[in-house]
């Protein structure tokens, strides 16, 4: 990840811990790559260890989301500093951080249901994936992931609310447009592909309600941006 592409106060905070790692200077394929083979080698060998084989698929499903996610970011990040593109847009989707105050948001919300108001219904999704008696470590591992995945759900969104807000606001040449539009399809396929959770969560109506939510609301606050994009 070159200084070009993440500058600090125009950067995901993603980004920025990246290239705050010492000596890390790689391409976003390769860390992308790395950080999707990580997780799953995790979840692998913990899934293998504790005897929970039914963890394997949906935590996959959800490491994949969080790396494509990542994917996403890195690109969206970097067409998103095009030279053309207004600064204050890109200080609204940088150096705001609303996305980790919304991933928090996500999170918080996530761990209400998981462990206040799913378990009052008997079984939960939690002791469904772990077991009754959730082992320390892989529960440590599940809640990490679940953070990921939060992260990239509030960043789906304020990429698509400021997105708007970007259109509705400036007019730009052709160049930088092609550049806008191509950041807003990106945001569009981000928000689209966390729909690949809904099979997993599909027995417990309030998450299908909030992902599904979540992706629609994206899809069609992104579409928005793309149509008035001028």
């Amino acid at each position: 990840m070159g200084d070009d592409r993440a500058v600090y106060g125009e950067a995901w905070v993603y980004e920025s811990i990246v290239g705050a790692i010492p000596g890390v200077d790689v391409s976003d394929r390769t860390v992308v790559v790395v950080q999707f083979a990580g997780f799953e080698a995790v979840l692998l060998a913990l899934a293998f260890a504790y005897d929970l084989p039914g963890a394997i698929l949906p935590g996959t499903a959800a490491v994949a989301v969080a790396a494509a996610g990542s994917a996403f970011m890195l690109d969206i990040g970097r067409r998103a500093r095009n030279p053309g593109v207004p600064v204050r847009y890109r200080r609204l989707l940088f150096a705001s951080s609303i996305e980790v105050v919304l991933g928090v948001v996500a999170y918080v919300a996530l761990l209400t249901y998981l462990f206040v108001y799913d378990p009052r219904d008997g079984a939960t999704l939690f002791a469904a994936l772990l077991g009754e008696r959730p082992p320390a470590v892989p529960a440590a591992f599940a809640l990490l992931v679940l953070w990921d995945v939060c992260y990239r759900i509030g960043t789906g969104w304020w990429a698509a609310v400021v997105a708007l807000w970007r259109s509705l606001t400036y007019e730009f040449d052709a160049d930088t447009a092609a550049v806008l539009r191509a950041v807003d399809r990106r945001t569009l396929a981000f928000g689209a592909v966390q729909s690949v959770l809904l099979p997993f969560v599909w027995t417990h109506p309030p998450l299908v309600v909030a992902v599904a939510g979540h992706v629609a609301a994206v899809v069609l606050v992104a579409t928005g941006a793309l149509l008035a994009t001028k």
